[in-house]
Parts: structure tokens; sequence; C-alpha cells
């Protein structure tokens, strides 16, 4: 059993699971198909690739980190699985017209919904 750090807040927490003030934790390895949040979605940002000037504010903004900077080849990348169409990203878009709220069901496939509901 692993040591708890006492007066740790209010609760004792294990040691292998303290984090301490300010740091940032890793996310999970691989996507978590249970997890998905973007069922909740009725709109889905659509980035115009040539009023796009990579400036990552969309990318800072996302609560839910769906965007994916590559700097390899100066590429953004949009990861839909946990996106719940909340417009942050949008909102915080310094080009006007560089990302757009488009509603989902104009997409193939329409809205994503899971086999199982938990």
């Amino acid at each position: 059993m692993a040591k708890a750090l006492p007066g740790y807040g209010t609760i004792n927490v294990p040691m292998d699971r303290v984090v301490p003030f300010g740091a940032v934790t890793p996310a999970p390895v691989g996507t978590q198909p249970l997890f998905h949040t973007s069922n909740w979605r009725v709109v889905r940002p659509v980035r115009d690739e040539e009023k796009c000037t990579r400036c990552l504010q969309c990318y800072m903004a996302c609560p839910d980190a769906c965007w994916v900077y590559k700097e390899e080849d100066d590429t953004m990348e949009w990861v839909g699985d946990f996106c719940k169409g909340c417009q942050v990203c949008i909102e915080q878009c310094t080009v006007d017209g560089a990302l757009v709220a488009v509603p989902e069901l104009d997409f193939e496939g329409g809205v994503v919904r899971l086999e199982k509901p938990f």
C-alpha cells in the first residue's frame, strides 16, 4: 500500500497520486472510447485553411484539447471525438471567418452516437 501524504488538502492523498500545485498532468495514452463527448455536439468548428494564420488561439482556448498543431509541417488538425461544440475556439479565433460553426448534421454520418449509452 502506498504511503499517504498527511495534511495535503482535506484528505490523505496516496504519494503516487500527489500532484504539485501548478503542475501539468499528462493526458491518458490513447483515446478513451467510452468518454467520447462528441455526441453532445450540435455544431462543429470548421477551419478555412487559407485564412488560418496558425496563431494557435483555438489550440490554447479549447477546454478539451481538440486541436493538434503539427510544427513539422505547420498544420492544424481537429480531433472531434471529445469536442462538445462549445465554440470557445471559434470565439477566440483572431481571424474573421478562419474558424466557423457548421451544423453537425451537414456532415456525412451526422451526430456521433455511442452504441451503448453509459
